[in-house]
């Protein structure tokens, strides 16, 4: 399904913020409406950058330790996922999830990576992981990670194109991601030309709550009845 879905269906979407897209899928999905999305803060690397949505690439990591595999197998790694990275569809998001009982202890993230993601046509990265290098990382790479660091440490990857969960969000590659400094959700592939849809419908009813409450006459009567007339708006 998600072959069907391309790089225009997702620039659709980054119109709307994260929590707008989560609105949506409550509507469209609503056996999801608890799960699927980030549930823990991450920081933004700039929260000011609007969102975005791509199709994911896994990796897992780890940074306590010294890798057990040899410099060269550790070379052949990296190189994989580089590769894994670079391969289509486009546009993607990283989502890393870092191993370590304490995680963010070594940062994967920094000037070199959000340089190298970007120009391999990532628009974004997730992780429960940490970054540095905040003022020289790469402008415009939306990145959110669990805290920020000043070392990688022993940083690593362990594996690649993997199953991968970061403060609850679960995805595989390929899997559709939007993600803006409110966190990340995952987008059924189904859902995806569905949103414009539902957002249209949320937010006509939310206008007349809105446009209730900012009335100057506004009374619990009045919100009452807008409550109610939200029912009739389809």
């Amino acid at each position: 399904m998600s072959d069907a879905i391309t790089a225009d269906d997702l620039a659709v979407l980054t119109q709307w913020d994260t929590p707008t897209i989560c609105n949506a899928l409550e509507e469209i999905v609503p056996e999801r409406r608890g799960h699927g999305f980030t549930t823990q803060h991450l920081f933004a690397l700039d929260p000011s950058l609007p969102p975005v949505c791509g199709f994911a690439r896994t990796a897992t990591i780890r940074a306590a330790e010294q890798p057990r595999e040899t410099v060269a197998e550790v070379a052949a790694k990296r190189t994989a996922y580089y590769e894994y990275v670079a391969a289509g569809p486009m546009p993607t998001i990283a989502v890393i999830q870092d191993l370590d009982p304490v995680p963010g202890i070594g940062a994967f993230w920094g000037e070199v990576q959000t340089t190298v993601h970007k120009g391999l046509g990532a628009v974004g990265a997730v992780t429960n992981g940490s970054f540095r290098d905040v003022p020289d990382s790469a402008r415009g790479f939306h990145l959110i990670g669990g805290k920020v660091g000043p070392s990688h440490a022993y940083v690593h990857l362990v594996d690649i194109d993997c199953l991968v969960t970061v403060h609850g969000l679960t995805v595989s590659t390929n899997d559709i991601v939007h993600m803006d400094q409110h966190g990340a959700v995952m987008i059924p592939p189904e859902a995806v030309q569905k949103i414009p849809a539902a957002i249209d419908l949320i937010a006509r009813r939310e206008h007349v709550i809105i446009a209730a409450a900012q009335a100057d006459d506004f009374t619990i009567d009045k919100l009452k009845t807008a409550i109610g007339q939200t029912a009739d708006i389809h």
